[in-house]
Protein backbone atom coordinates (compact mmCIF):
# COMPACT_ATOMS: atom_id res chain seq x y z
CA UNK A 1 0.00 0.00 0.00
CA UNK A 2 1.59 3.64 -1.08
CA UNK A 3 1.77 5.92 1.57
CA UNK A 4 -1.88 8.10 1.91
CA UNK A 5 -1.40 11.75 0.16
CA UNK A 6 -4.21 12.56 3.00
CA UNK A 7 -1.70 11.71 5.48
CA UNK A 8 1.11 13.31 4.16
CA UNK A 9 -1.41 16.58 3.60
CA UNK A 10 -1.85 16.29 7.42
CA UNK A 11 1.85 16.33 8.00
CA UNK A 12 2.58 18.98 6.18
CA UNK A 13 -0.42 21.13 7.69
CA UNK A 14 0.75 20.72 11.93
CA UNK A 15 4.38 21.01 11.13
CA UNK A 16 3.14 24.17 9.50
CA UNK A 17 0.65 25.14 12.50
CA UNK A 18 4.02 24.51 14.66
CA UNK A 19 5.84 27.47 12.86
CA UNK A 20 8.16 24.84 11.01
CA UNK A 21 8.88 25.45 7.72
CA UNK A 22 10.01 21.09 6.46
CA UNK A 23 10.86 20.55 3.29
CA UNK A 24 8.96 16.74 1.91
CA UNK A 25 11.41 14.78 0.63
CA UNK A 26 11.10 11.27 -1.44
CA UNK A 27 12.64 8.48 0.79
CA UNK A 28 12.20 4.96 0.90
CA UNK A 29 9.26 4.68 -1.07
CA UNK A 30 7.06 7.16 0.71
CA UNK A 31 8.07 10.82 1.83
CA UNK A 32 10.18 12.19 5.01
CA UNK A 33 9.65 15.62 5.84
CA UNK A 34 13.56 17.58 6.73
CA UNK A 35 13.53 19.82 9.43
CA UNK A 36 17.10 21.97 9.27
CA UNK A 37 18.39 19.35 7.08
CA UNK A 38 17.50 16.23 9.75
CA UNK A 39 14.63 14.07 8.91
CA UNK A 40 12.03 14.87 11.43
CA UNK A 41 8.67 12.61 10.45
CA UNK A 42 7.61 10.91 7.05
CA UNK A 43 4.82 8.18 5.61
CA UNK A 44 6.69 5.05 4.80
CA UNK A 45 5.64 2.67 1.73
CA UNK A 46 3.08 0.60 3.98
CA UNK A 47 1.34 3.62 5.28
CA UNK A 48 2.88 3.75 8.71
CA UNK A 49 4.03 7.20 10.53
CA UNK A 50 7.47 7.32 10.69
CA UNK A 51 9.07 9.48 14.17
CA UNK A 52 12.27 10.50 14.88
CA UNK A 53 13.01 11.42 18.37
CA UNK A 54 15.62 11.74 21.27
CA UNK A 55 16.90 8.53 21.59
CA UNK A 56 16.78 8.52 25.62
CA UNK A 57 12.87 8.43 24.78
CA UNK A 58 12.99 5.13 23.61
CA UNK A 59 11.20 3.10 26.52
CA UNK A 60 9.12 5.79 27.22
CA UNK A 61 7.64 5.84 24.09
CA UNK A 62 7.44 2.67 22.80
CA UNK A 63 3.95 1.83 24.79
CA UNK A 64 2.18 4.95 23.15
CA UNK A 65 -0.54 3.81 20.84
CA UNK A 66 0.55 2.04 18.09
CA UNK A 67 4.23 2.80 18.11
CA UNK A 68 6.25 -0.67 17.17
CA UNK A 69 10.10 -0.11 16.65
CA UNK A 70 11.62 1.23 13.22
CA UNK A 71 13.34 -2.06 12.15
CA UNK A 72 14.12 -1.50 8.34
CA UNK A 73 17.18 -3.89 8.64
CA UNK A 74 15.95 -6.20 11.39
CA UNK A 75 17.77 -4.28 13.91
CA UNK A 76 15.59 -1.64 15.82
CA UNK A 77 16.77 1.79 15.77
CA UNK A 78 16.96 4.12 18.29
CA UNK A 79 15.00 7.49 18.37
CA UNK A 80 12.96 5.90 15.68
CA UNK A 81 9.73 4.20 15.25
CA UNK A 82 6.99 3.30 13.00
CA UNK A 83 3.25 4.19 14.11
CA UNK A 84 0.26 2.56 12.64
CA UNK A 85 -1.64 5.18 10.44
CA UNK A 86 -4.89 4.41 12.62
CA UNK A 87 -3.40 5.56 16.06
CA UNK A 88 -2.51 9.19 14.57
CA UNK A 89 -6.07 9.49 12.64
CA UNK A 90 -6.77 12.57 14.80
CA UNK A 91 -5.18 15.46 14.72
CA UNK A 92 -4.19 15.77 18.78
CA UNK A 93 -2.56 12.48 17.91
CA UNK A 94 -0.52 13.50 15.27
CA UNK A 95 0.20 16.53 17.18
CA UNK A 96 1.27 14.89 19.66
CA UNK A 97 3.90 12.69 17.65
CA UNK A 98 5.17 15.46 15.58
CA UNK A 99 5.80 17.79 18.63
CA UNK A 100 7.66 14.51 20.22
CA UNK A 101 10.16 14.47 16.86
CA UNK A 102 10.30 18.05 16.43
CA UNK A 103 11.44 18.81 20.04
CA UNK A 104 14.26 16.62 19.12
CA UNK A 105 15.16 17.49 15.59
CA UNK A 106 14.46 21.10 16.57
CA UNK A 107 17.26 21.24 18.99
CA UNK A 108 20.08 19.64 16.53
CA UNK A 109 22.19 22.22 14.51
CA UNK A 110 21.58 22.49 10.64
CA UNK A 111 23.00 19.93 8.86
CA UNK A 112 24.85 21.13 5.84
CA UNK A 113 24.29 20.33 2.43
CA UNK A 114 27.36 18.16 1.18
CA UNK A 115 28.47 19.33 -2.55
CA UNK A 116 26.63 17.26 -5.16
CA UNK A 117 28.65 14.13 -6.73
CA UNK A 118 28.85 15.83 -10.47
CA UNK A 119 29.96 18.90 -8.77
CA UNK A 120 32.74 17.53 -6.37
CA UNK A 121 33.84 15.41 -9.70
CA UNK A 122 34.48 18.70 -11.85
CA UNK A 123 35.80 20.30 -9.11
CA UNK A 124 38.32 17.65 -9.04
CA UNK A 125 38.60 17.68 -12.94
CA UNK A 126 39.34 21.34 -13.06
CA UNK A 127 41.91 20.94 -9.82
CA UNK A 128 43.47 18.33 -12.77
CA UNK A 129 43.63 20.51 -15.46
CA UNK A 130 44.92 23.72 -13.46
CA UNK A 131 47.20 21.51 -11.56
CA UNK A 132 48.62 20.52 -15.53
CA UNK A 133 48.51 24.10 -16.90
CA UNK A 134 51.28 24.96 -13.92
CA UNK A 135 53.48 21.73 -14.80
CA UNK A 136 53.33 23.01 -18.35
CA UNK A 137 54.61 26.75 -17.06
CA UNK A 138 56.92 25.18 -14.84
CA UNK A 139 58.25 22.88 -17.41
CA UNK A 140 58.94 25.91 -20.27
CA UNK A 141 59.96 27.88 -17.55
CA UNK A 142 62.75 25.30 -16.89
CA UNK A 143 63.82 24.73 -20.24
CA UNK A 144 63.99 28.42 -20.90
CA UNK A 145 66.42 28.57 -18.07
CA UNK A 146 68.64 25.79 -19.34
Amino acid sequence: MPHDPLLEKHLADVLLAEGVLAEPKKMFGGVAFMVKGHMSVGITNKGALMVRFDPQRQVELEPWPGARPMDFTGKPMKGFLFVDADAVSTKPALTQWIRTSLDFVTSLPPKVKAASSKTAVKKKVTMKKSEAKKAVVKSKAGTRKR
